[in-house]
């Protein structure tokens, strides 16, 4: 079952940075997003996101998947990792948009949050200041939020950068653990190419003229795959 399909893009600004971008995100898939630096991959979470539009062609959610029901993990900047909030504040603040502003949270969405700090292994760091804990704790609190905003969808902008390699690691089993046993679907933008081939079920590669999309196992066995993993 479709969630989102994506027909002959243009992503970009005054003119096209990747231009006839296709492909499809089935319920519980895993899809890493690929290419070079500039190439546009930030633009396209951006645009499947509806930040901003596509100069062509179409982005459209099926089978009921509403824009609210996606859980976001952007690119962190200096200002986002100096944030003076809490992490119990953090975490909470992945519900605003699923419903009216209001000043509390449900009892439900309390217990969901706990678990979800529980399965990532921060229930520990609930009181701490955000700003105060290490890049790998925050990419942890800044997934925990993603996930309190959605059961359907996760959208993940190179969420291991500046991550050591033991630290890169164990996010990416966590998100794993939440793609095949939580059924969440995941959309990563990531650079390594080597892992995005060992955990993702399709392959996006996106660059100024055309798109490649496929399963890993073609991906692997065609030309770009060969370049690319060699």
């Amino acid at each position: 079952m479709n969630l989102i399909s994506c027909k002959n893009v243009d992503i970009g600004y005054t003119k096209p940075i990747s231009k006839n971008i296709n492909f499809e995100v089935e319920e519980g898939d895993y899809l890493c997003i690929i290419g070079e630096n500039g190439a546009g991959k930030s633009t396209l979470i951006k645009t499947i996101l509806r930040l901003k539009n596509p100069l062509k062609g179409s982005i459209d959610f099926e089978n009921g998947l509403k824009k609210n029901e996606i859980g976001y993990l952007p690119q962190q900047t200096i200002v986002q990792k100096d944030f003076p909030a809490s992490v119990w504040e953090i975490i909470l603040s992945g519900f605003v948009n699923k419903s009216i502003i209001r000043p509390w949270y449900s009892v439900s969405e309390v217990r969901k949050a706990l678990k979800i700090m529980q399965r990532l292994e921060i229930s520990h760091l609930r009181k701490r200041c955000y700003r105060e804990l290490s890049g790998g704790q925050q990419q942890r609190v800044l997934l925990a939020r993603a996930l309190c905003a959605t059961e359907k969808i996760i959208l993940l902008d190179e969420p291991t950068t500046g991550l050591d390699q033991k630290i890169t690691q164990e996010l990416f089993n966590i998100i794993k653990k939440i793609n095949e046993e939580d059924k969440v679907t995941v959309i990563m933008v990531i650079h390594d190419i080597r892992s995005a081939v060992k955990n993702a079920k399709h392959i996006l590669h996106i660059n100024a003229e055309n798109s490649f999309w496929s399963s890993t196992e073609n991906f692997l066995k065609s030309e770009i795959g060969k370049k690319l993993t060699c």
